[in-house]
């Protein structure tokens, strides 16, 4: 007999990734959306390279999507589809190259649509229902453009065959894992740190508030900034990496260089724009500018070679050098069956002191740069700082005394970062530390939910 949660997905559509959960009758279990992957970047790639003038573009979703636009493919790269919601682009179409426009909801629902059928693949049989997870504002201080991107995600997800749909807050749905470990009433701070955003919420938990469907009137209060992991690579290939490149280096009359295109090479979206033609003959008529001839001469491999998402990646590696992944034993971290399967291992803390280094042959043989844990840190000091702050925004805004938060509850990706981590957890010296799956957390959370709404 068919289980009556065999047809329910639980589907996490973030801005910068994306997770499917399947709930079942003796647990949850995360869907392998790429190999070895249970998330993917919530990211399409319109393909219009070889296509004759009649042909609709190929779509490539997730990492094949970045990997079609790093490697200067003919197209158009969409990623953070999620921020149309609620706009005005939600009505308009976009142009995708070669003449063609696409429908931006279109591009939503394509994106949707794939997550479908990758979990009916793994479930083997159709999936029909679908619990979405939500942020608490698509759009803030603004009910009527925030009830109209619900609005849009609902249409978007009927048309690819979703005929029921139910929505959870993702905070809630962070929290939810959470509160199935815990026996009494609590307030938790949800940091949710991923790519694109920090976002912070004060939650109320209990036993028995988890088994409520609608859980609204437990968020005491919702803050958040758009300064999160992309950003923290960037400043760390400003300040550790482009200096190599003659990034804040002086001309032979005192002056600094000409400082647009290294911020361009550091700003992941624009780092494509640097290779054109146009782009390399002006920067080879500057050549003038440079006191030191080195500087000019690798920029110009940069461009040349179209090395600056390799550049990117590279900074990235740094921050996470500089992650420790839970090892630390006054941390709880709360964790299900699901995430087993995939897990990948953690990580001691890396020693105070401790040298990082970074090879930059891809631009010129011998050449490297060696730094700190300190010196990456002290790039991100004033990211951090600011997220800190809305951490503290968001405990003003609840009313709530800082000894009233019983737990700090960690996901996202760059909740990694340790000294992230640490730094908003000075403001609340009384809470527990709580880790979650970095990446997964908030679709088990919604797995979990999808279990209450349709089991």
């Amino acid at each position: 007999m068919t289980s009556p949660i065999s047809s329910v997905c639980a589907i996490d559509f973030g801005t910068s990734n994306s997770a499917i959960c399947l709930p079942q009758a003796s647990g949850v279990r995360l869907v392998e959306l790429e190999p070895g992957y249970r998330t993917m970047p919530t990211a399409a790639f319109y393909s219009i390279e070889g296509l004759a003038g009649h042909e609709d573009p190929h779509v490539y979703y997730g990492r094949a999507a970045v990997g079609a636009y790093v490697t200067g493919q003919e197209g158009r790269l969409m990623r953070s589809m999620k921020s149309i919601l609620g706009s005005t682009l939600a009505n308009q179409a976009t142009d995708v190259g070669g003449g063609r426009a696409v429908p931006y909801l279109d591009v939503v629902s394509g994106y949707l649509r794939h997550l479908k059928a990758t979990a009916e693949r793994e479930a083997g049989h159709v999936v029909s229902k679908v619990v979405l997870g939500r942020p608490v504002f698509f759009v803030d201080d603004d009910p009527k453009r925030d009830a109209a991107a619900q609005a849009a995600l609902t249409k978007a997800a009927r048309s690819v065959g979703f005929t029921d749909i139910s929505f959870q807050f993702e905070p809630i749905a962070a929290a939810l894992d959470y509160e199935s470990s815990i026996a009494d009433e609590q307030v938790v701070m949800v940091a949710d740190i991923g790519g694109g955003t920090s976002d912070f919420s004060l939650v109320r938990v209990s036993p028995k508030r988890r088994l409520g469907v609608d859980r609204k009137d437990d968020i005491l209060a919702n803050h958040g900034v758009h300064i999160a992991g992309t950003d923290f690579d960037r400043q760390i290939e400003l300040k550790q990496i482009l200096p190599t490149c003659g990034l804040g280096a002086l001309g032979p009359t005192g002056r600094e260089v000409p400082s647009k295109i290294y911020f361009d090479l550091a700003t992941w979206h624009l780092i494509n724009t640097t290779y054109g033609p146009a782009r390399l003959l002006e920067l080879v008529q500057m050549k003038t500018f440079y006191a030191d001839p080195a500087h000019h001469r690798r920029l110009l491999t940069v461009i040349k070679e179209r090395l600056g998402h390799a550049l990117i990646g590279m900074a990235e590696a740094a921050k996470i050098e500089t992650a420790n992944l839970a090892t630390d034993p006054t941390q709880s971290t709360v964790q299900h069956a699901a995430d087993s399967a995939m897990a990948k291992p953690a990580r001691a803390h890396l020693g105070v002191g401790r040298t990082i280094a970074i090879d930059l042959g891809l631009v010129e043989s011998g050449l490297a740069v060696s730094m700190a844990e300190q010196d990456v840190v002290s790039a991100l000091d004033a990211d951090l700082d600011r997220i800190a702050l809305a951490a503290d925004e968001t405990l003003k805004q609840s009313g709530l005394s800082r000894d009233k938060v019983s737990a700090l509850y960690f996901t996202g990706g760059s909740t990694g970062l340790v000294p992230l981590a640490q730094r908003i957890a000075a403001g609340f010296p009384a809470a527990k530390i709580v880790r979650g799956d970095r990446f997964a957390s908030v679709a088990t959370g919604l797995g979990l939910h999808a279990q209450r709404v349709f089991g």
